[in-house]
């Protein structure tokens, strides 16, 4: 790759703090669903159970405090131009549905801590540290954050697919270096 193609894939991309924290949160979101389906299938009550339920809530709270950092970060380094790669509408599609995914990444651990400390059940990070609860016990708000939970999981499911398939539209059929301004630099 020549000196001035090096400059402009770096004129594009994603900055290697960006590009780590999204694969970190993508990753994390993985296990955050196996375990989610995990939940579904333990028993009632049961240890295991328990166990998925703390693991689950402790890496929704870790996407949490990614996403903090992230935004925090991208305060600093925006983010590339999508133009002129892309016309007007996709990329605003593409910031709207960024914009949900970042939404639902926020709204999903705190519906899930509100659902679990209004029903009085202790939240607890990787078994180490016990979040004391800052709601009141209430069944029909933990109820209320239940279904906003649930809501949230289809929600999401059907992000990731429409981020994914436009990832690899890009990546793969269009060929026009969306997909990697995200991929990790090769050296």
């Amino acid at each position: 790759m020549s000196t001035e193609a090096a400059a402009s894939a770096d004129d594009t991309a994603y900055d290697p703090v960006a590009r780590g924290v999204h694969w970190l949160n993508a990753i994390l979101a993985l296990i955050t669903i196996m375990l989610a389906w995990g939940i579904v299938g333990a028993p009632r009550p049961s240890v295991a159970r328990g166990w998925l339920i703390m693991l689950h809530g402790s890496c929704g709270i870790a996407i949490l405090a990614l996403l903090v950092f992230w935004v925090g970060w991208r305060l600093r380094h925006p983010s590339p131009a999508l133009r002129p790669v892309l016309n007007w509408f996709e990329a605003a599609l593409a910031r709207a549905t960024q914009g949900a995914l970042l939404l639902l990444f926020v709204a999903m651990p705190v519906s899930g801590y509100v659902s679990l400390a209004a029903a009085k059940v202790p939240v607890s990070l990787f078994g180490i540290v016990t979040i004391p609860p800052l709601v009141p016990v209430s069944g029909g708000l933990s109820q209320a954050a239940i279904a906003l939970h649930l809501a949230g999981e289809f929600l999401i499911y059907g992000l990731v697919a429409l981020h994914v398939g436009a990832a690899l539209l890009h990546g793969f059929v269009r060929r026009d270096s969306i997909l990697e301004r995200m991929l990790p630099r090769r050296t």
